[in-house]
């Protein structure tokens, strides 16, 4: 599970993220929308331990991002919007880098490798060098790794950027499954039909500070519009909030 409690971010005068409060329970897939610049990016990097907080506490699992790190981070898989890669490295090579960095035994590692390479359909280039994968490729590697050490958490900043409509169908229905199995899934995204097919609870997140959360039927009654799709319930509480 994941819980966020009064976390912000500020950056000199401006303030990235304003006291968000969250409790995502385990076998939950959490869709976080909102517009460009509403401090998406900001809360998933924190949540990484890739920055940290002017305040607030991160809870992945029960263990504090701050006090134990590496134990926090070792239950995350964690999914970048741009795919950061060694690119003279192969496929294979990166997976066994990532494996690695989790200290995960070789005999195991071997075949979880192959299954990830089989699952995003890499298997025929796992031995050529990074540089030679297409933008879809190389998200598809990098998903390949955060799955490697069977995460109990994955957070994943927009998932279906430079995939093809195939890979996004996969990817939607692979963590629906991991979700069943309990694992909890921490979503941003752009791609408010992807949020609403996936996800079991959606935040709208504007200039830093939550605005709602809820399931769609939820966030429907907020602006009373109960046959309303995802993107005109977004657009109303968004253009509501920045009036007030």
């Amino acid at each position: 599970m994941i819980e966020l409690q009064h976390l912000s971010k500020n950056y000199s005068k401006t303030v990235a993220v304003n006291d968000l409060t969250l409790n995502i329970q385990a076998g939950e897939v959490f869709g976080f929308i909102g517009p460009n610049g509403a401090g998406k990016t900001t809360t998933i990097k924190m949540m990484g331990g890739i920055i940290e907080p002017s305040s607030g506490v991160i809870l992945i699992c029960g263990v504090n991002m701050k006090t134990e790190p590496e134990r926090a981070k070792s239950k995350i898989g964690f999914i970048p919007d741009q795919p950061y890669l060694y690119e003279k490295l192969t496929g294979m090579e990166f997976l066994n880098f990532t494996a690695d960095l989790y200290e995960m035994n070789n005999e195991a590692f071997i075949q979880k490798a192959q299954d990830k390479l089989d699952m995003f359909s890499l298997s025929d280039w796992s031995n050529e060098l990074i540089e030679a994968y297409s933008h879809g490729m190389k998200q598809r590697l990098i998903m390949a790794a955060a799955l490697l050490h069977d995460p109990e958490v994955i957070i994943v900043d927009e998932p279906m950027v430079g995939l093809d409509p195939a890979a996004i169908k996969l990817v939607k229905e692979l963590f629906r499954s991991l979700a069943s199995e309990g694992v909890t899934i921490f979503m941003s995204t752009h791609s408010l039909n992807v949020a609403e097919d996936v996800c079991d609870r959606i935040g709208i997140i504007n200039k830093g500070s939550l605005i709602v959360t809820g399931t769609i039927e939820d966030l429907r009654q907020h602006v009373d519009v109960m046959d309303a799709g995802l993107e005109q319930v977004f657009m109303r509480l968004t253009q509501e909030n920045e009036r007030a």
